[in-house]
């Protein structure tokens, strides 16, 4: 397991792996604190499916295994697996209100091309794993 741990502070640390925004860690917070997980965080990963080829998912997750790094960012500890690790470099974990609710969304640098929902994307030059992602965003 890597653990990284990061200062507090109001902005994303120079290559840090992953981050949340202010009003995300102020959602998560809450979520995890109505959880009953003690030591809980947030775990972001990366599946296969979605319009444009891959798909993300958050979890509260109060497990840290093998692999994982971990980073602490505005209080809220975020874990992500070794496998999509590489996908979500640079990012940050956000939550967006609007008209039609309210929930969490990644802001990936790494992605190329994304759903007009914003839970897939597609990397610079990336087919679509077995063939999937071909659908719109109601197929997640």
């Amino acid at each position: 397991m890597t653990a990284t741990s990061f200062p507090d502070a109001g902005h994303p640390v120079p290559g840090q792996e992953i981050s949340i925004s202010e009003f995300g860690a102020q959602r998560a917070l809450a979520i995890l604190a109505q959880s009953g997980k003690d030591n809980a965080g947030v775990r972001v990963f990366i599946k296969s499916g979605g319009c444009s080829g891959y798909q993300y998912g958050m979890a509260i997750d109060d497990r840290e295994l093998e692999g994982d790094t971990i980073v602490v960012d505005r209080g809220v500890k975020l874990l992500v697996d070794r496998m999509s690790l590489p996908l979500l470099r640079g990012s940050e974990v956000d939550f967006v209100e609007n008209m039609m609710g309210g929930g969490f969304t990644v802001h990936n640098p790494n992605a190329t091309s994304n759903c007009g929902c914003g839970h897939s994307f597609r990397t610079d030059g990336a087919q679509s794993p077995d063939g999937e992602g071909s659908g719109g965003c109601g197929s997640h």
